[in-house]
């Protein structure tokens, strides 16, 4: 199995699929999950002519348990340092949820410095600022992620049953067909992973405040959001984050929900390619 060492000795693995002078596209994935949660992306792109890359975030699906460096600089230096052994240049970053938070993190301390970087897409993503405070009245109270982490603690696989079957995919909703293989497949991807790394990611998709990255970004850059997004949601999100970035594309989907990578892979896979050849 594929995995990069870091430099503070974890395994990072991951998926390099394609012709190797292709143009990549690096997906980096949401919370609790891992590179499984890009299938109908990775597939539909490789079918494309792209290399198709992506990672599990350390304590996550196949990499390390570690108890330690659950934050986003370390997020963005473990995705670093696989970006390195591949030597992927003029790349494109996609990320979602907190991987939108991780994959702006890199593109703006290791991907523009070194040239690496041809466009950024940040969907359903937590920046800029999740939690609310003084400067950001519009975020979540800290209660809400206390909620999380006391359910994570109390019973994980139940909460990871609760998540998926309600408001990640909108399944909730009035009308709503619920796939119980989505379901299933999110249970499966969260349980991979280490119940330490995923309590200490609450508080690095929550509380870390992405506003200077997104003023530092260079790139050209869409963002991705439904405007029924119950996990992440719009107005203080994707709202803000497109008027932070210099020329940022704001694509806002009427009724999609945050899994709309998964549910609405239809829909998103083509607007992707657009931006990518555009």
């Amino acid at each position: 199995m594929p995995f990069v060492t870091t430099t503070d000795g974890l395994e990072i693995f991951y998926k390099d699929w394609g012709a190797q002078d292709a143009q990549p596209i690096v997906f980096h994935h949401g919370w609790p999950l891992s590179a499984d949660d890009w299938d109908a992306q990775m597939l539909f792109f490789l079918h494309a002519g792209f290399r198709v890359v992506a990672h599990d975030r350390r304590g996550h699906g196949r990499s390390t348990q570690t108890g330690d460096g659950h934050d986003m600089d370390h997020y963005a230096a473990d995705a670093a340092a696989v970006m390195q052994k591949l030597d992927l240049r003029n790349a494109v970053h996609i990320g979602h949820s907190t991987g939108g938070g991780e994959a702006l993190h890199y593109t703006v301390n290791h991907g523009q410095p070194q040239g690496r970087v041809a466009k950024l897409v940040m969907i359903g993503a937590v920046p800029p600022l999740m939690l609310k405070t003084d400067a950001n009245p519009g975020g979540l109270p800290i209660e809400v992620f206390d909620g999380f982490r006391a359910a994570l603690a109390a019973n994980r696989a139940q909460f990871f049953r609760d998540v998926p079957s309600g408001p990640f995919y909108g399944f909730n909703r009035p009308g709503a067909t619920p796939s119980e293989g989505v379901i299933q497949n999110w249970w499966r991807q969260g349980m991979m992973g280490g119940t330490k790394a995923h309590y200490d990611g609450i508080k690095a998709f929550s509380e870390t405040d992405f506003t200077e990255d997104l003023k530092a970004v260079t790139v050209p850059t869409l963002v991705m959001h439904g405007d029924d997004d119950q996990i992440v949601p719009i107005a203080d999100s994707a709202t803000l984050s497109a008027k932070l970035v210099k020329g940022a594309t704001l694509k806002v989907y009427p009724g999609f929900g945050h899994g709309m990578c998964t549910v609405n892979a239809d829909v998103v896979n083509p607007d992707l390619l657009a931006f990518i050849r555009g």
